[in-house]
């Protein structure tokens, strides 16, 4: 299409159409190459921002990945960095924000089997590397004092924080709290009547970044401030807004440790977090170290936080409990509740199953997908719930629900499955091996093809790569009850000797309750002058 001397109120009307094509049609194959000229060609940057993301929304609401979603976001991004550029720091702030909301939205990295950011990291995190904004949103505000060791002559004090989300910190809060060396308390960021009102907004968290004053930042100075100065160590659970927000302020003398779990990678948050004010950054596994330090800058750089893999805390003791008589035949699959998860992977195994042996049976453990979320989530579910209802109706499939009783479910369970596309730890799995189930875990799709993922981190004859290996290792364990047996006690054995609170509980007195010299990996965090 020649679009040359076409001048930009023409390519904003093709850009219009191409839009409205997008927000009707399933394949809109001839809107999206005139979208992609037209947006390219468009020299005022306010206007072709504006036309690329009204057509990202229009497919974002159709539940569709956007083929231009990339484009429409360094798009914002540009008319981000000439609001910096002029001095008009407060409009920088906000078209960032607008920017970032859209790179990350979770039609595009949470709600379905793919994500541009798991298939090319550097590719598509490339126009946040490049920004003048968020260059000067990750530069390094530094602390006036190196984070110092805790005195001698007292209890280590920890300070557990978290937003709205401790899942993961159950055993470690009960572990320390029974610690005679460290007294504890926790922070939950959002509920916290103090914190809670600032610990939101994204808009303004940028703003308080790039150096904009307000009355904003002596509230959360004011309201973190009694906090670090009680503390000696601050572990902040996932790399949300409890992160970015406690990031704002000078932590002092205070340790600053930030674990990441999974879905912060696909989310804007951790851009937005200071790490020279962070000491050490925990992850839950290799492959989520590989990829967060892909497609976060910051942690590419000289004077990055410390990095550590630590597996999660999760005590496996209950877990061996005595199967029940069927439990034999009968797949497990904990947790269905996200697109990730691709339960419907789990119907495929137990199909090729039956076609063998009509014994073969799954549970589907833990809460159902909610409509309503966004289309892409709802498509999903839909065509789940088709290829279900027959398998439920004819008893191959039980749906159990909610339990707060994890290991007495599993007494139900032989077979334990991992089907996701994508996971950090999958304690699910860790806990279904734990109880004598056989594992068998899907090769997930998002790091199969490099140096870390599910083939790394459970032993290699666990992991499989298509519903047919998966039925086939079910097949060739279950030859007999005795092969079965002892396939499920090696699978204990080996949970509760690598992931079991006995084995990681000292990892984690290595990291937070250490002196500095005793930890090897531990940075000293550069001195800033104010």
């Amino acid at each position: 299409m020649h679009t040359l001397r076409l001048s930009d109120e023409h390519l904003i009307g093709l850009a219009r159409w191409a839009t409205d094509r997008m927000a009707r049609v399933e394949r809109p194959v001839l809107a999206e190459r005139v979208l992609g000229v037209a947006g390219h060609r468009i020299q005022d940057p306010r206007a072709r921002a504006d036309v690329l993301t009204a057509a990202a929304e229009a497919r974002l609401g159709l539940g569709h990945l956007p083929r231009h979603l990339t484009q429409a976001y360094a798009a914002e991004l540009q008319c981000a960095d000439e609001h910096h550029k002029a001095g008009h720091r407060k409009a920088a702030a906000a078209s960032a924000a607008k920017a970032l909301i859209l790179a990350f939205h979770r039609v595009a990295h949470i709600d379905g089997l793919t994500s541009p950011l798991a298939t090319d990291p550097a590719q598509f995190t490339g126009p946040l590397r490049r920004s003048r904004v968020l260059r000067a949103l990750r530069a390094p505000r530094g602390r006036v004092t190196a984070s110092a060791a805790p005195p001698a002559d007292r209890p280590m004090r920890l300070l557990l924080v978290h937003s709205a989300n401790d899942n993961f910190l159950p055993v470690v809060l009960d572990h320390y709290r029974n610690h005679p060396g460290v007294e504890v308390r926790v922070l939950d960021t959002a509920a916290d009547p103090a914190t809670a009102p600032l610990a939101k907004g994204l808009g303004r968290m940028i703003a308080s970044g790039i150096g904009i004053r307000s009355a904003y930042a002596g509230q959360v100075e004011e309201a973190l401030r009694p906090h670090l100065d009680w503390a000696d160590v601050v572990f902040v659970d996932w790399c949300t807004a409890a992160a970015a927000f406690l990031t704002l302020v000078d932590p002092g003398t205070t340790r600053v440790v930030v674990r990441l779990h999974s879905f912060e990678v696909f989310s804007y948050w951790p851009h937005l977090v200071d790490f020279s004010r962070v000491d050490d950054l925990v992850f839950v596994s290799e492959h989520l170290r590989d990829l967060a330090v892909a497609a976060l800058p910051r942690l590419r750089e000289p004077d990055a936080p410390a990095t550590h893999v630590l597996d999660n805390a999760v005590d496996l003791a209950r877990s061996p409990l005595p199967k029940k008589p069927d439990a034999r035949f009968t797949l497990g699959l904990v947790g269905l509740s996200q697109v990730a998860k691709d339960p419907r992977w789990a119907l495929e195994v137990l199909r090729v199953l039956r076609r063998q042996d009509k014994r073969y049976r799954l549970r589907l453990i833990g809460d159902s997908m909610e409509p309503g979320v966004s289309p892409a989530l709802d498509r999903y579910r839909t065509a789940f719930a088709a290829e279900l209802a027959p398998l439920v109706a004819s008893g191959a499939v039980h749906m159990t629900g909610h339990t707060d009783d994890i290991a007495a479910e599993l007494t139900n369970v032989g077979v334990i499955l991992s089907t996701s596309v994508r996971e950090s730890w999958h304690l699910g799995l860790v806990e279904g091996a734990a109880s004598g189930a056989v594992p068998v875990v899907r090769d997930w799709p998002f790091f199969a093809d490099r140096p870390h993922g599910a083939h790394s981190l459970f032993p290699r004859d666990w992991v499989v790569s298509t519903p047919a290996e998966a039925a086939a290792r079910i097949l060739a364990v279950n030859e007999s009850e005795e092969s079965w047996l002892e396939s499920g006690h090696e699978a204990s054995e080996k949970a509760i000797s690598t992931w079991g609170w006995g084995t990681v509980a000292p990892r984690f007195d290595s990291l937070l309750c250490a002196r500095f010299a005793e930890i090897p990996a531990q940075r000293r965090v550069r001195t800033i002058a104010e």
